[in-house]
């Protein structure tokens, strides 16, 4: 991976290419071949995934990487867009900036969570950027969260959520962005939280598709979602291991390919619409080409450490104080925690509230279609303040 030169200058912005050195692909090559794969029990059923991912899926999964997946064009699909990285507070933060060709379009800030990366967002960045109708359109810009994808090396400690928003406020003032929309699911929502807060003069917008509030004492909470009911107490073990030894976890993560995809790829089958199966909602491509962005820039152990810092600071989870920014919400069906729109409305200014009919905790990758288009909605009446999105650059 290069970004083409030693960073300089503090506030500089470098063009940046993803270009994987030939000797780190034939020594992924290698590993793949030399997999030591546990034993099994017999399961209950072929699609049992109680213990973890089957052992038949991990192996289609390993023989598709080795024969079929092409990490080369995955590669030019990233390169496709522009790229930059710089540093704020010594951290580096690489993005793409993906500018629509239309007049007026507004500035939206999309930003991913874990297992995921920027590959979340690259089957919306089109129709986003160019869509049928230009007043629609927006300028793109997908930063990758510190410690992830190309956002490395992790700089120190203390980076949470609350501290990671006022970084990418930077990288969009840096663009000249004077103001934006922000959109984000998972840790991304998280972020968007507090960017929200904290630069309510900028943001012009936000939209989230993972709302999780806390409730008064005493108040009885929402009804458990169908993940919840299917994984119960198990759906929070990954939580555990990595808000607590992020680096043990990290040895595991960065020398086995083959853990790591079994690790990261369980996520997405647990953790999209169960109505739907993975295969018929993301490709495996697209799914191998994320675990690439995490084997290649060797984040297994900083992206957990995102997970050690919410154990620590656990209050950067929510806002501080009333969000008077517009906010949306799209409440997927199969997403992992769904709060009640009257227990957010405590904490946001809720203007746009949805129930969509499919999607699950990615609806970037499962729906993009449905997510776009409510993305779309949710802006169309706010571009009224659209002064606030010029490019002073």
């Amino acid at each position: 991976m290069s970004a083409g030169r030693t960073l300089r200058r503090v506030g500089e912005l470098l063009p940046y290419r993803v270009d994987v050195a030939e000797e780190v692909l034939t020594d992924l090559a290698e590993r793949l071949r030399r997999t030591r794969l546990p034993d099994e029990v017999p399961p209950a059923a072929a699609e049992d995934w109680s213990q973890g991912m089957p052992l038949a899926y991990l192996r289609g999964v390993l023989d598709y990487w080795q024969g079929g997946y092409d990490w080369r064009a995955a590669e030019a699909e990233i390169n496709g867009y522009e790229q930059f990285v710089t540093v704020v507070e010594q951290q580096p933060i690489h993005f793409l900036h993906v500018r629509s060709p239309h007049e007026g379009a507004v500035p939206l800030l999309l930003i991913h969570g874990w297992p995921g990366s920027l590959v979340e967002f690259l089957d919306v960045i089109a129709p986003l950027t160019d869509p049928p109708d230009p007043a629609d359109a927006f300028h793109v810009v997908v930063p990758s969260l510190p410690g992830y994808g190309c956002s490395v090396p992790l700089v120190g400690q203390g980076w949470n959520a609350r501290t990671i928003a006022p970084l990418f406020a930077e990288v969009m003032r840096r663009l000249g962005y004077d103001g934006y929309g922000v959109q984000g699911g998972d840790w991304g929502a998280v972020v968007a939280y507090n960017l929200a807060e904290q630069f309510a003069d900028r943001v012009l917008g936000m939209h989230v598709n993972l709302m999780n509030v806390p409730l008064p004492k005493g108040e009885t909470p929402a009804p458990p979602t169908e993940w919840m009911r299917r994984v119960g107490a198990a759906g929070g073990g990954y939580d555990a291991i990595l808000g607590t030894r992020p680096q043990t976890m990290g040895y595991l993560l960065d020398d086995s390919p083959a853990g790591l995809a079994a690790f990261l790829i369980e996520k997405f089958h647990e953790w999209v619409d169960p109505a739907r199966s993975l295969a018929e909602t993301i490709s495996l491509d697209r799914l191998l080409t994320n675990v690439m962005l995490y084997w290649v820039n060797r984040t297994g152990a900083s992206s957990a450490r995102l997970y050690w810092e919410k154990r620590i600071a656990p209050k950067t989870q929510f806002p501080q104080s009333y969000v008077g920014v517009p906010t949306g919400v799209a409440n997927f069906p199969g997403e992992l925690i769904r709060s009640r729109r009257t227990d957010a409305e405590r904490h946001f200014n809720i203007v746009h509230w949805t129930e969509p009919s499919q999607g699950g905790h990615f609806p970037s990758l499962e729906v993009p279609g449905a997510f776009t288009a409510d993305v779309r909605e949710f802006f169309r009446p706010l571009r009224l303040s659209a002064g606030l999105a010029k490019v002073t650059n």
